[in-house]
């Protein structure tokens, strides 16, 4: 059977393009706004939201459900899938008792990691390093350098070295940075490469993407950035790259990489002593490295190490380049982190005060010392914590500084009486402004290479035939909707009947698409109507919750002699999840934003989970035996109408669809300035490497 499709995607109706053509006064502010609006309910916002209510159907709108409580049945459904994977991966860590059962592993993680952030942008490309001034600081020199991570991607960078060298090769440590605005010039971040070249030791600090002279929203006609920097632009930029299957944190890893390929060019450096460390987000970098780079002789990762269970139970989200797709459904953990360097040296870092739990960092380091036991090396694991909240401490920065200089200085220092002295921001800026877009012709940021990437799939799709391509999309989007599924018996329940609307009748049920978890739907019918009635059913922005706004609609389709099914999918409408965090609903790092994250570790997407509830609605249709089972229409509005689409693909019982208000992959991608509200609801990783909706 071939389905029919009709879709509305023009720039005005299209909801990830709200910002197109505004004037560049409407651009100021965090991700223009996205960031601090607050949909009704804490559910999709959407133009149809303006549009006059019906006051006969508002009191459905407002329908609770007391049969079971489905505020906490999505996040209940997650974190028993993650609990599976947490305990299954101990296992397998477990069951590593030999070394080369270790090296084993390693290989494997390196292999696995790079290839679930969507592997790595190419080395081979010249780093055109520069140096583009010197600063002179109290026994060291810091020199001010510009090299090309990709080309046209600029990293800007400050190398400390210290004045008193032997004139032989010596170690140096790279320095990744968290998550401050100001990158390697904060003052923190100065105190460490500062402390690191006291004990005498090269230093290496470069500025991440979106931090210090890598702002990519920056607008030098507003001398500003039109997106918050640090973590704002982070998930900005991340979010499109997801479309293509692509984690933020390939980039953060190659220029890492890059980083000690450019080190590797200094005659001052001895190749064989690089080591490397970062708090927070340099975490993070620091761990990235460790896994993926077999090259560093020593790691100090700072308040980053714990577990991901400990993690996931506070509530919090994390940035783009912190989520690494299915690492947890492969069975990998923060011990995997550390294992991936083992018998090397490795100094964990941690504050008792941290929002990364101890009790995660303390499990980790406990569990994990087994591996260097293996090796006859229990020396080379290090274990530092010390009372403080969130911050590469002057405590924690010393105690890296003596590890790296006895490891790859083969010394022990004396820090104890060591200050610090930071220098002004602008002494420290490699480009004359402070910024690199808007100073160096033609840079680009990860939107270039998202959109590169973009390019190369749809050309690699463009080459084969239209038959094998419609065969390989649908092989692909079944798999990741029913992936991971377990099959439940629905349960369904018609829990009310025939309440009466103007001239129609409403049934309301609910029934189970995965064990304990719950959608809900009302079957709007006419009260004069023939014995049977074919079906259409309704995904929309806000389910149940926004039925008086679509009044008009009901009216009309049931005139035409069907039966409405108003579909609620788990977290919509009235089963909308309870709040997990304190962050405004519908922007980044919102319950929602967190759940899909979760969902992301163990291969899995929001948007999948309702396309497959989608589907499942049809079998709910049997409970209603006046209703024509088959030939069913779908009817999507605003973004949640994208579930009909793909669910009209997968089902041959459905014979029609519409969307109003929809949108392609795409246009996302393409948008520099799209609408970041809610996006992370409607990511289904990689598709554009498959096809695109306006394809099917």
């Amino acid at each position: 059977m071939q389905v029919q499709f009709s879709m509305s995607t023009s720039p005005v109706t299209n909801p990830f393009n709200l910002m197109k053509d505004r004037p560049r006064d409407l651009l100021r502010g965090a991700v223009f706004a996205a960031l601090v609006l607050c949909p009704v309910d804490g559910q999709i916002a959407n133009e149809s939201q303006a549009k006059a209510t019906s006051p006969a159907f508002e009191r459905l709108d407002n329908y609770v459900l007391d049969y079971t409580h489905a505020g906490s049945q999505l996040k209940d459904h997650i974190y028993e899938r993650s609990r599976r994977h947490f305990t299954a991966g101990d296992a397998a860590r477990d069951a590593v008792q030999t070394p080369d059962a270790v090296k084993r592993r390693q290989q494997e993680l390196r292999r696995n990691l790079v290839a679930s952030l969507g592997g790595l942008p190419a080395s081979d490309t010249p780093l055109n390093a520069r140096i583009t001034g010197a600063v002179q600081g109290r026994g060291f020199v810091i020199e001010k350098v510009i090299f090309e991570s990709r080309p046209k991607h600029y990293v800007t960078a400050n190398l400390y070295m210290p004045s008193q060298r032997n004139g032989r090769r010596t170690a140096a440590v790279l320095v990744l940075l968290g998550h401050n605005a100001t990158g390697k010039s904060a003052p923190v971040y100065q105190s460490l490469c500062q402390t690191l070249v006291e004990a005498g030791l090269i230093v290496f600090a470069v500025d991440p993407i979106g931090q210090g002279e890598r702002l990519s929203y920056y607008e030098a006609d507003l001398k500003q950035p039109t997106v918050r920097a640090g973590t704002g632009e982070h998930d900005y930029a991340g979010a499109q790259s997801r479309f293509l299957g692509d984690s933020l944190g390939r980039y953060f890893l190659h220029d890492a990489m890059r980083g000690i390929d450019y080190l590797l060019t200094r005659t001052e450096i001895d190749p064989e002593k690089i080591g490397v460390t970062g708090s927070s987000g340099g975490g993070t970098q620091t761990s990235l490295v460790m896994l993926a780079d077999p090259r560093i002789a020593a790691a100090a990762p700072a308040t980053f190490i714990m577990n991901r269970d400990s993690y996931q139970r506070t509530g919090q989200a994390q940035d783009a380049e912190q989520i690494w797709p299915g690492f947890t459904s492969a069975g990998y953990d923060h011990e995997d982190i550390l294992l991936a360097v083992a018998p090397k040296p490795v100094c964990v870092l941690a504050v008792t005060a941290d929002f990364f739990p101890i009790e995660g960092t303390r499990r980790t380091v406990s569990r994990v010392r087994r591996i260097w036991d293996l090796f006859n090396r229990t020396d080379a694991l290090e274990f530092v914590e010390v009372e403080s909240t969130h911050t590469y401490t002057p405590v924690l920065q010393k105690a890296a500084a003596r590890f790296f200089a006895k490891h790859l200085l083969g010394r022990d220092v004396d820090l104890t009486d060591f200050q610090s002295s930071p220098f002004p921001e602008k002494d420290l800026q490699c480009t004359e402004s402070g910024q690199v877009r808007g100073e160096l012709a033609g840079a680009e940021f990860v939107f270039e290479a998202t959109l590169a990437r973009l390019k190369e799939a749809e050309d690699r799709r463009s080459k084969v035939p239209v038959a094998d391509r419609r065969t390989q999309e649908l092989q692909w989007l079944r798999t990741q909707v029913f992936n991971g599924r377990e099959a439940c018996d629905l349960n369904p329940r018609v829990i009310e009947r025939n309440t009466v609307i103007e001239d129609f009748e409403v049934d309301i049920a609910y029934w189970w698409t995965q064990r304990n978890l719950a959608n809900l739907g009302m079957l709007v019918r006419p009260r004069q109507r023939p014995a049977t009635l074919p079906v259409t059913i309704a995904i929309w922005d806000d389910g149940t919750r926004a039925l008086s706004r679509h009044a008009d609609w009901l009216r009309k389709e049931c005139g035409k002699g069907r039966a409405v099914f108003v579909v609620n999918l788990a977290g919509v409408g009235p089963l909308a999840a309870d709040p997990i965090n304190t962050r405004r609903p519908g922007g980044f790092y919102d319950t929602y934003h967190k759940l899909a994250d979760d969902l992301t570790w163990i291969g899995d997407s929001l948007i999948a989970l309702h396309t497959y509830e989608t589907l499942l609605a049809l079998d709910v249709l049997s409970q209603w035996p006046d209703l024509e089972t088959q030939g069913v229409h779908l009817y999507g509005n605003g973004r949640m109408g994208v579930h009909a689409k793909l669910a009209a693909i997968l089902d041959p019982r459905i014979s029609g669809c519409g969307w109003t208000g929809g949108f392609t992959f795409a246009d996302i991608v393409r948008d520099r300035n799209y609408e970041s509200l809610n996006v992370k609801w409607f990511i289904l990783p990689g598709i554009l490497q498959h096809f695109d909706l306006g394809e099917l």
